[in-house]
């Protein structure tokens, strides 16, 4: 059993991941769960016995899609989003290849997004991973029904205090590069490819 590997995932999530008696309630509710290999409960499951490589390089840390659901069934409340958020850094950390390359790259537009505009809006985040991926009439037809109701804005609208959302980047960005240094691990992949 790899202690590290769960010590590692149990600071960075900050969830008590031992906690989890595999009810799987979490698995149960997964929206995405179709899609994955082994669902949250057994995720949690192999943190628990150190299975570092295989959970890295799984699918199911990119499929989550960080509704919470997994995490409101929870009876310990354990934040099951945030272990996969955290099972995500440490593979970038570790120079591990996305095993859903499309989805991490997703995840970065996202998070770019949100940086640039200081919240989300999903027209912008829609062409910029349309663009990235090349993939450019898939949902096609969805995505103009959603336009034409008027359920996604072409415009983003500002918000007050746009400029706090970027110091929050930046801060994030000063403690990895003061962990990066202090600890003498390689930085997490900045591009997804």
């Amino acid at each position: 059993m790899n202690q590290d590997f769960l010590q590692t995932v149990e600071a960075l999530s900050g969830e008590p991941i031992l906690l989890c008696f595999h009810c799987h309630k979490c698995t149960a509710g997964c929206p995405v769960v179709e899609e994955m290999d082994y669902g949250p409960d057994r995720i949690l499951r192999m943190v628990q016995l150190g299975e570092k490589e295989k959970l890295l390089r799984s699918r199911d840390i990119w499929l989550c899609a960080a509704c919470e659901t997994c995490g409101t069934r929870c009876p310990n409340d354990i934040d099951i989003a945030r272990v996969m958020d955290a099972l995500r850094l440490e593979a970038l950390r570790s120079g591990v290849t996305p095993a859903e390359p499309e989805a991490a790259k997703f995840h970065k537009l996202f998070l770019f997004v949100v940086q640039t505009l200081g919240r989300s809006h999903e027209a912008s985040l829609l062409i910029a991973y349309k663009l990235w991926t090349l993939n450019l009439l898939a949902d096609m037809d969805s995505g103009l029904q959603l336009f034409i109701k008027g359920k996604v804005p072409l415009m983003p609208k500002t918000i007050k205090g746009r400029h706090q959302v970027k110091r929050i980047f930046v801060k994030s960005a000063e403690a990895v590069a003061k962990e990066q240094s202090a600890s003498g691990k390689p930085a997490p992949a900045q591009e997804a490819k």
